[in-house]
């Protein structure tokens, strides 16, 4: 058995070789796993499960010709695509995680998650996140026109460029302690996250923490798991 573990393609149109690339793994690769796991920010920005586009359009797709050909494909929303929701669900046949996901991977107690919850540090972004994953906040969002939430969305994204390029790279990683006291809560001795687009291996002294990387026009990562271990690939 085989699975995969994907995060932080930030699907967009300005980019499409990432598009061809994601396209590639889920007719060649994922079709042959026991499941897929997306770790969020599959797509760079998401304003609603009502919002139309080719490359939505595409992607859906995809992901619907894996689930119906008996592929399992789980999916833990990103800080990009947190809005994905029932609706995306129903069309694809993908399943939404919560924010913290424990699975058996051979033997191992493995915890899924997307990454930016671990980066306490970064107390500002903390406190945006928190007001955004409230639940009134976003039924109000989703009630306005989609026009008016393209332009909102813009904004954010823009904003969120401008204080990225202020911050160090130290505030943007995870935080270790936090981290750890994670994984112990969930009784767990493997982390596999996204968010930082940083690809590593990091062997703690009571857990392995694996990173996935972002995804590239000529770079694609994709973590393989089998009975044999994990490596990207």
């Amino acid at each position: 058995m085989t699975y995969y573990f994907i995060a932080d393609l930030h699907l967009n149109e300005n980019q499409p070789e990432i598009t061809q690339h994601f396209l590639q793994f889920m007719q060649q690769k994922a079709p042959l796993a026991q499941a897929v796991y997306i770790l969020g920010d599959l797509f760079d920005f998401w304003i609603g499960d009502d919002e139309e586009s080719e490359l939505i359009s595409t992607v859906k797709a995809a992901i619907k010709t894996l689930t119906t050909s008996g592929v399992k494909c789980y999916f833990i929303c990103g800080n990009r695509d947190f809005l994905i929701g029932k609706r995306f669900s129903e069309q694809t046949g993908m399943v939404i995680l919560p924010d913290y996901h424990v699975i058996n991977l051979f033997g191992t107690s493995t915890l899924l998650c997307h990454g930016d919850t671990l980066c306490t540090d970064d107390v500002k972004y903390q406190q945006f996140r928190k007001k955004v994953h409230q639940k009134w906040r976003q039924a109000i969002f989703l009630m306005l026109p989609l026009s008016w939430r393209i332009r909102i969305a813009e904004k954010i994204r823009s904003k969120s460029k401008q204080e990225k390029r202020d911050k160090s790279t130290e505030i943007m990683d995870v935080n270790a302690e936090f981290t750890a006291k994670i994984a112990t809560k969930f009784n767990t001795t493997q982390l596999i996250h996204g968010h930082t687009h940083r690809q590593a291996v990091h062997n703690a002294e009571n857990f392995t923490r694996i990173v996935l990387g972002d995804w590239k026009n000529d770079y694609s990562s994709i973590l393989e798991v089998t009975d044999q271990g994990a490596k990207f690939i």
